[in-house]
């Protein structure tokens, strides 16, 4: 499989193979770890905590989510969400790191787990053409859409949170 999903097959593959992975190694971390600070931030030169992490690929899960179903009611959508510019995507993540600060770690991945299940659901609900076929925000798919907000900051987390728990567990 190429490393960017080109049919709703292979973004189907692409998030429920790297969810299975990343939450392993989520499980994997002490729970008196998951708050400490020493995970590669979304900030140049910032340290998050584990954590933050899953907060944070909770808030852009639930983003796709809320984008789809305001499109799908031909409602008006804030791309990337209301009151963020794309350029913002920093602020973004504190934002979703705040959202989440006083849930229990395993509330957090009962969350994630759940909100990737909801977008399984929905790209299993939507035909190829709808995925891949036509332009949905600017010039990117749908398909496309949710992948730069699932798959990949997936990937990009399991390496972070793998080397934290190589360095401080």
């Amino acid at each position: 499989m190429s490393s960017v999903p080109k049919n709703k097959d292979e973004l189907e593959l692409a998030i429920s193979s790297i969810i299975l992975k990343l939450m392993a190694d989520y499980r994997s971390i002490p729970e008196s770890y998951t708050r400490e600070k020493g995970v590669e931030g979304n900030i140049k030169g910032t340290t998050i905590s584990v954590s933050d992490t899953v907060a944070y690929l909770i808030g852009w899960g639930k983003l796709v989510l809320k984008w789809h179903h305001l499109k799908s009611q031909n409602q008006h959508v804030d791309f990337p969400e209301t009151g963020y510019k794309w350029n913002q995507l920093g602020l973004l993540a504190d934002c979703f790191h705040k959202e989440y600060r006083d849930w229990k770690y395993d509330d957090l991945l009962v969350e994630l787990e759940s909100t990737v299940s909801d977008i399984l659901l929905l790209i299993s609900n939507l035909s190829n053409h709808e995925l891949y076929g036509v332009a949905w925000y600017e010039q990117w798919t749908l398909g496309r859409m949710i992948q730069f907000n699932t798959s990949s900051p997936m990937k990009n987390m399991r390496t972070k949170v793998r080397r934290f728990n190589r360095e401080f567990t």
